[in-house]
């Protein structure tokens, strides 16, 4: 009896669980707001400025996305990892990366939401600085860039200099922890939390770091 109890319990449980999940897949399905992945109400010149792209056209909707409250928003541009053929190959991406990441960041300030939304546009390491002999580069985790605007960066600079031939740092570095934590400082999420797992293990948001000071100055 008692194991037919626990059972019949059990089922009921399973039941609601999918009838949680039905429902709030009901509201995401008829929401009037998926229109906002309907791209056909921009305006011819606005789908040239971002590029006819999947990247520029994932731009694009980003800044739809943004326009309807969505706080986070990824758009990917593949094929970075140029070992070979490199000169081609960023040509072809830049093509595509440079005219939408700059109409998103324009787009965003036209519409009064680049305070209010961080724009990050980065790789995780940078590429060698000499070409290899299948005309590529590959892997170089010493330095590398990243663009960030908007959120209450103050843009129009660039911190840091590397050496003329590429190999290493000249003048104001910029650590990975130091730029997450300007990340967050822009978010007004505070880096130095540590949050518990499951397990009992401890996980900080950033490890060490501090926001850069002259993105804010």
């Amino acid at each position: 009896e008692l194991e037919g109890e626990f059972a019949s319990r059990g089922g009921a449980s399973v039941v609601n669980n999918h009838r949680r999940i039905y429902d709030k897949s009901s509201k995401l399905v008829l929401s009037p707001l998926t229109k906002t992945f309907d791209l056909g109400g921009e305006s011819a010149e606005t789908k040239r400025r971002y590029g006819d792209s999947e990247f520029g056209k994932g731009c694009l909707l980003a800044r739809r996305l943004i326009e309807v409250g969505v706080t986070f928003v990824e758009v990917r541009l593949n094929g970075w990892d140029t070992h070979q053929d490199v000169f081609d190959g960023v040509k072809g991406l830049a093509e595509k990366a440079d005219p939408a990441v700059a109409a998103l960041i324009a787009d965003l300030k036209e519409r009064g939401l680049l305070d209010t939304t961080l724009v990050v546009w980065t790789g995780e390491f940078g590429r060698t600085p000499k070409v290899n002999p299948r005309t590529g580069r590959d892997h170089w985790p010493r330095n590398f860039n990243a663009l960030i605007a908007g959120g209450g960066i103050k843009g129009g600079q660039v911190i840091g200099e590397t050496a003329k031939d590429g190999m290493g740092i000249l003048k104001d570095p910029v650590p990975v922890a130091d730029l997450f934590c300007s990340i967050c400082k822009s978010l007004e999420v505070d880096s130095s939390k540590e949050n518990m797992s499951p397990i009992g293990r401890p996980l900080k948001i950033v490890d060490g770091g501090k926001p850069v000071a002259q993105l804010f100055g």
